[in-house]
């Protein structure tokens, strides 16, 4: 049997400790084929830990005490629920401001986005006019959603404390512009609308293409 050799890789492993979750690593066996063997029984092996970082903070203020504040429907959701602040109805093709009853503080360096609900789109055709909706990290006035209903022939009814709108919060750069005389090639070029597929493949004999 080919002896067995330290692995010079570490295997993650997830544990709990003092009510927090952290993640260790601790130094396997080499298989001599490259696979990793957890550690024989009853020997002590090192372990590094390293504590789940905590979930950003943003500040925020309920305009609207009795409205929930936003929360994430399950672990690991990108976007934490909106509701709205007042009852709406909207006919087929109409569009409303909805007041969520929100306001926050986003740390510099972070933006908000408004996405639509996907239930929403797909059993009324609501969706947001401007998606996604821009929050930025200076403004502190109250979070307000646009909605639009798309379905052609019903209207739809929303109730004050309905989830409408989904927040994601993401990192963003802001970048320094610098003006030159000639862009860097790349694979693209200047292709835009269609350039890569779909209807671009068809001239349009309206426009006379040959």
């Amino acid at each position: 049997m080919a002896s067995q050799r330290l692995a010079t890789s570490i295997v993650p492993w997830t544990h709990h400790r003092s009510g927090t979750q952290s993640r260790s690593w601790y130094a396997g066996v080499d298989d001599g084929t490259g696979g990793i063997l957890p550690p024989p029984a009853g020997r002590s092996v090192a372990r590094v830990s390293q504590p789940t970082p905590d979930p950003l903070a943003v500040e925020i203020v309920r305009l609207d005490p009795d409205l929930p504040p936003p929360a994430y429907a399950h672990p690991g959701d990108a976007g934490a629920d909106l509701v709205a602040a007042v009852d709406v109805r909207l006919e087929p093709g109409e569009r409303a401001l909805v007041p969520t009853g929100l306001a926050l503080a986003l740390p510099r360096g972070y933006v908000g986005l408004i996405h639509p609900r996907s239930g929403l789109a797909a059993r009324h055709g609501v969706s947001i006019v401007n998606t996604p909706g821009t929050v930025d990290a200076g403004y502190r006035g109250e979070v307000k959603v646009l909605l639009v209903n798309l379905d052609p022939r019903e209207p739809v009814e929303l109730r004050r404390g309905d989830r409408v709108a989904q927040l994601v919060v993401q990192r963003v750069e802001q970048v320094r512009f610098v003006e030159v005389e000639v862009l860097p090639d790349s694979d693209r070029g200047v292709g835009g609308y269609g350039s890569t597929g779909g209807f671009a493949d068809h001239p349009s004999e309206d426009r006379g293409d040959q």
